[in-house]
């Protein structure tokens, strides 16, 4: 296979993997009789003001992100979609997918994708900063301190959520879908033929997963909050709601710029705290699930070749 010229990524769905290429994302799912059905959605032009907005440091990551969020809540809720067909079984007589995904319904789920995203990122945001000051909000004055334990109850409760809803069946073959999806784009970038056994060797941690961007929020919250100070907890709480995109923005440069040095020896610690949430968010997929992501990625190229032959 020849060295990658492109950089992709994707998402676990429910029994299967999603692709974004250059001009289509495409999901694949594994269905109960064995099947793998695909989900193919073209990428439209952005406007230019959105183009522009891609290019500017701390303001992409913002659109990327809440990019993200729309397309993968669609792509989700296919794949859940066609889960719960399966269960319901052939008696359910499910209407035929074009008919099911319209522009008004692929427009609803985006909306309502972004406005989770929004509501999680608040939740996590506002809930261990009123926790913080609850338990030792007059034990001192050092706000440097405050600031670290709050970064400290933000991530318990998230290692806490992410073990919780590993235990649940659907939710660890999603991370092993997770795992699958890492392999076969790590696999692409090192110029690996994409075989089954060629990419169960990979490494089901990457650099450039959004596990990594949760952590470095985090870090860069603690930080950022560090200048600012506060007398009350609604003034508290209105700073972070107000740095919240900042946050956002400068955690998505710290994960390009600890993805561009994974292989600068002395550098790529940098991106450790992100590939140790992973081993959370990640399992190992076995060789079914892998043969899915393959199968997503080799379409999404395929369609992307059509399009543009290179």
């Amino acid at each position: 296979m020849s060295q990658p010229t492109a950089v992709y990524g994707g998402q676990a769905v429910i029994e299967g993997v999603m692709f974004a290429g250059r001009t289509v994302n495409v999901t694949a799912v594994r269905r109960k009789n064995q099947e793998i059905t695909f989900y193919e959605v073209p990428r439209k032009d952005s406007s230019s003001l959105l183009k522009t907005a891609k290019k500017i440091p701390f303001i992409r990551g913002i659109v990327g992100i809440l990019e993200s969020a729309a397309k993968g809540s669609q792509h989700l809720t296919y794949s859940a979609e066609a889960y719960a067909e399966d269960e319901a079984g052939p008696e359910a007589k499910p209407e035929p997918r074009k008919e099911k995904w319209n522009l008004s319904m692929i427009l609803g789920v985006a909306v309502v994708g972004i406005l989770s995203f929004i509501a999680g990122k608040f939740i996590l945001t506002l809930v261990p900063a009123a926790l913080e000051d609850l338990i030792f909000g007059r034990a001192f004055e050092n706000k440097i301190l405050h600031n670290l334990l709050e970064g400290l109850i933000k991530i318990i409760l998230l290692l806490a959520y992410l073990w919780g809803i590993s235990q649940t069946p659907i939710i660890k073959r999603l991370f092993q879908y997770h795992g699958a999806e890492h392999k076969v784009i790590s696999a692409y970038e090192a110029g690996e033929e994409l075989t089954v056994e060629n990419v169960r060797k990979q490494s089901r941690l990457h650099y450039r997963c959004g596990s990594s961007f949760i952590i470095f929020t985090v870090i860069v919250g603690v930080i950022l909050y560090s200048f600012f100070s506060w007398d009350t907890l609604i003034e508290r709480l209105v700073i972070r709601i107000a740095l919240l995109p900042v946050v956002l923005g400068v955690s998505y440069e710290v994960l390009r710029a600890t993805n561009a040095v994974r292989d600068v020896p002395v550098l790529r610690w940098l991106g450790y705290p992100g590939l140790w949430l992973q081993l959370l968010t990640t399992k190992e997929p076995n060789d079914e699930q892998i043969a899915v992501s393959i199968a997503s990625f080799n379409r999404m190229r395929e369609l992307d070749r059509q399009v543009n032959p290179v």
